[in-house]
């Protein structure tokens, strides 16, 4: 595959790539890259963790790309995550693994690395403090929103750790690409600013879109607030639809999902349609009675977009479809956990434990 098509597949996905150019050199000097995206093991998995996950990693996998994925135990412990349980959150992580498995991904094709292995040595720590001394308090104060804080929170001691841990992280695993959310753009460009200071290896950031929560845009002080408090989150049910939801709490929940009449922006439901849904099915169809309009079939985001926003496609039709075509991605995951008996002992064990934060 040629290094157009790799970049290609990469714009697939990324709402930003820091940059392009630097990319473009990374496929150039090196056909099997390193890339990462990194979690904090908590609470039950929603659609953006198991399907928007996935349907990136294997454009990621397709480009050639080596990827690791992340488990950060310690820093769901720093950042409070189950009650700072860390035997909670290292039985969410392995229910992490089971959900990644269920979604399809091989374990073969990617390698699963945890915190907690990749800080027992020297060098990490060396690092962190090499890194740590490379940043003013005020910046890595700003850089905390990465821990889903809102600048200004009262915050542990420990927290502050939290962003030259996680900058530490992407040059102790060698990474190439760093492949998450725009949530965690701050953590990467301050890694990038690192690199400089330290001569150390410049990352490539490749930051996917934030999926909006059910309710849709929630007004914060400024942009990055407002991405945060509108997200779809584990640790809130009235924003997430989750990787074990049957198809009536899926049609529920999107009954009730914020929808506005032919509106594109802040529409969760065009949101999901967009970079979900119509990045795993070639068509999507939506049956009507004849008095409105008949059987309706789009076959890319773009048509039932047009569709909507024209006018020629009801709120209520595009919940119907939405949450139909969720169902079907979301059912091979809950029927994995009901047949597989270590799978379904960890979710039984992590749907008990208390979200805290």
């Amino acid at each position: 595959m040629d290094i157009t098509s790799k970049i290609a597949l990469i714009k697939e996905f990324a709402q930003e790539i820091v940059t392009e150019e630097e990319l473009k050199k990374v496929f150039e000097t090196n056909d099997h890259p390193i890339a990462y995206d990194g979690f904090e093991p908590s609470g039950i998995a929603p659609i953006h963790f198991g399907l928007l996950r996935a349907a990136n990693l294997k454009y990621m996998l397709k480009a050639g790309i080596k990827f690791k994925l992340y488990l950060a135990d310690y820093f769901g412990f720093i950042n409070n995550k189950l009650g700072g349980d860390l035997e909670k959150i290292r039985i969410a992580g392995k229910y992490f693994i089971e959900v990644w498995k269920a979604c399809g991904i091989d374990e073969k094709k990617v390698e699963i690395i945890w915190a907690k292995d990749i800080m027992d040595g020297i060098d990490y720590w060396d690092k962190t403090l090499k890194i740590a001394r490379e940043i003013s308090l005020e910046r890595n104060l700003r850089a905390t929103t990465i821990m889903g804080r809102k600048e200004g929170e009262k915050l542990s001691m420990g927290q502050l750790f939290y962003p030259p841990m996680q900058v530490t992280d992407i040059f102790h695993m060698d990474v190439d690409i760093c492949q998450l959310g725009m949530d965690q753009r701050r953590a990467n460009i301050l890694a990038r600013e690192i690199a400089d200071k330290l001569k150390w290896k410049k990352p490539v950031a490749a930051h996917h879109h934030i999926l909006l929560g059910l309710q849709g845009v929630q007004k914060g002080a400024n942009e990055e607030e407002t991405m945060i408090k509108s997200k779809m989150s584990k640790s809130d049910p009235k924003s997430a639809i989750y990787m074990h939801d049957s198809a009536e709490e899926i049609q529920k929940k999107v009954n009730s999902a914020f929808c506005p009449l032919k509106t594109e922006e802040g529409n969760p439901l065009l949101e999901y349609s967009r970079h979900i849904i119509f990045k795993e099915i070639k068509a999507m169809k939506i049956e009507r009675p004849k008095q409105f309009g008949g059987d309706i079939t789009f076959n890319n985001y773009e048509e039932i977009k047009k569709a909507y926003v024209e006018g020629q496609l009801h709120p209520s039709d595009l919940k119907k479809g939405v949450a139909q075509e969720l169902d079907k991605l979301i059912k091979p995951v809950r029927e994995y956990f009901e047949k597989n008996k270590k799978a379904k002992e960890l979710y039984e064990v992590v749907k008990q434990a208390k979200i805290t934060r």
